[in-house]
C-alpha cells in the first residue's frame, strides 16, 4: 500500500514533523495543501509555511488556497486514496472529506474527546494537567468528532511551555501516524467512537484569555504563563501599560503568606535581583522574564540592572 496516493494538509510547525516522517518512510505524497504565504514581522517580509518549504525541497506540488471551502477542485482532481491533516488551520469542506476512497484522517494534539479545537496544547498546560497526548482520528464535518484510530499519552513537565510541548507532540504524533498508517491503508484499523459525555473544548486563544489573573494560585498563574509561551504570550498591565509575562516560578507559599497575607492580590511585595515578587491567592509568584511595552523580552535580572518602573506596594492590574 506504500504506493497509495496521499494528500497532506498542514500549516503550523506541528505539521512539519508529520510531513517529514511521511517522506522519510517513502509514502507517496502527491500534493501538499497549506495556507498562503504571509507577511510577518515589523518588516512585513513574506514567509512561506515550513510545510511548503519541506514539500518544495522534495519536489512535491503545493496548493495554497485562500479559502478552501471555495477553492478545492485541485484536491478533488488529485484523486487521492487518503488525505492526512495536521494543524491545517481551516475548516475542510465536506466535498474534500468525501473525495478520497479511504477518507481523511487527522493528527490531533490531545487525548480526544478532551480538548477538541484549535488550541489543545495551550489549554492542557493552562489547566494544570500532568499529561496530554495525540490522537489519530477520522475527520467528519463536526470539529474533531470523528472516530478515533489510536492515541498515545505524553507527560506535561513542570518546565514545559506550549512551545516545548508542541514540538514534542509533533514528533510523538508523527511516529504514531507511521505506526497505524499501514492498517489505515489496508482498511483494517480500529474505529473507536468518541464518548460525547466526555467532550471538552480548546478553541483558539482569544486576547482576553491572555490576561493573567493574580486572584488565583501561584501554580495556576505559572500554568497560564507557560501555556502561552512563546505564543501568543500572557500579559498584565502596570501603570496603564501592557507588560508581557514570559516566565516565573512559585515562591515558598507558607512563609510568603505570613508576611504578605494581608496584601491585595497582584501587589508587588518584593523586588529581588532576579525576580519581581507578586502576591497571589496562596503566596507569592516570582516573575523572572518579562517584556515592557515597546521593549524586547528580557530576564528580570537584566531589567533590575537598569532603570525600571516597578515599585513595591503598587499593583499589577
Amino acid at each position: 500500500m506504500e504506493n497509495s496516493r496521499i494528500i497532506f494538509m498542514g500549516t503550523a510547525t506541528f505539521s512539519q514533523a508529520v510531513l517529514e516522517k511521511l517522506i522519510e518512510k517513502k509514502y507517496n505524497i502527491v500534493l501538499v495543501v497549506t495556507q498562503p504565504d504571509r507577511k510577518v514581522g515589523r518588516k512585513k517580509e513574506v514567509k512561506m509555511p515550513e510545510v511548503k518549504e519541506v514539500a518544495l525541497a522534495h519536489g512535491i506540488p503545493v496548493f495554497q488556497p485562500n479559502r478552501i471551502k471555495e477553492d478545492y477542485q485541485r484536491i478533488i482532481d488529485a484523486n487521492a486514496d487518503l488525505i492526512i491533516t495536521a494543524a491545517y488551520g481551516q475548516l475542510i469542506p465536506q466535498a474534500v472529506l468525501d473525495a478520497p476512497r479511504l477518507g481523511c484522517v487527522n493528527v490531533h494534539a490531545s487525548l480526544l474527546p478532551k480538548y477538541r479545537g484549535g488550541a489543545p496544547v495551550h489549554q492542557a498546560i493552562i489547566d494544570g494537567n500532568d499529561h496530554t497526548g495525540v490522537t489519530i482520528m477520522y475527520m467528519v464535518k463536526k470539529m474533531d468528532a470523528g472516530d478515533m484510530i489510536a492515541s498515545i499519552q505524553e507527560p506535561i513537565y513542570a518546565e514545559d511551555t506550549v512551545g516545548s510541548l508542541y514540538d514534542r507532540l509533533s514528533h510523538v504524533g508523527a511516529n504514531l501516524l507511521i505506526e497505524v498508517l499501514p492498517s489505515i491503508l489496508a482498511g483494517t484499523n480500529p474505529r473507536i467512537v468518541q464518548d460525547d459525555s466526555q467532550v471538552t473544548y480548546a478553541p483558539i486563544i482569544q486576547h482576553e484569555q491572555e490576561h493573567v489573573d493574580f486572584m488565583t494560585t501561584a501554580f495556576l498563574v505559572d500554568c497560564k504563563i507557560r501555556g502561552l509561551n512563546p505564543w501568543p504570550g500572557a500579559y498584565t498591565t502596570y501603570q496603564g501599560k501592557t507588560v508581557k509575562l514570559w516566565a516565573g516560578k512559585t515562591h515558598v507559599c507558607e512563609n510568603a503568606m505570613k508576611h504578605h497575607g494581608h496584601e491585595k492580590n497582584g501587589t508587588i511585595v518584593k523586588l529581588f535581583k532576579d525576580a519581581i515578587g507578586v502576591k497571589v491567592e496562596d503566596g507569592v509568584y516570582l516573575l523572572t522574564e518579562i517584556q515592557l511595552e515597546g521593549k524586547r523580552r528580557m530576564p528580570v535580572k537584566d531589567l533590575m540592572n537598569g532603570h525600571h518602573p516597578f515599585v513595591v506596594g503598587e499593583c499589577f492590574e
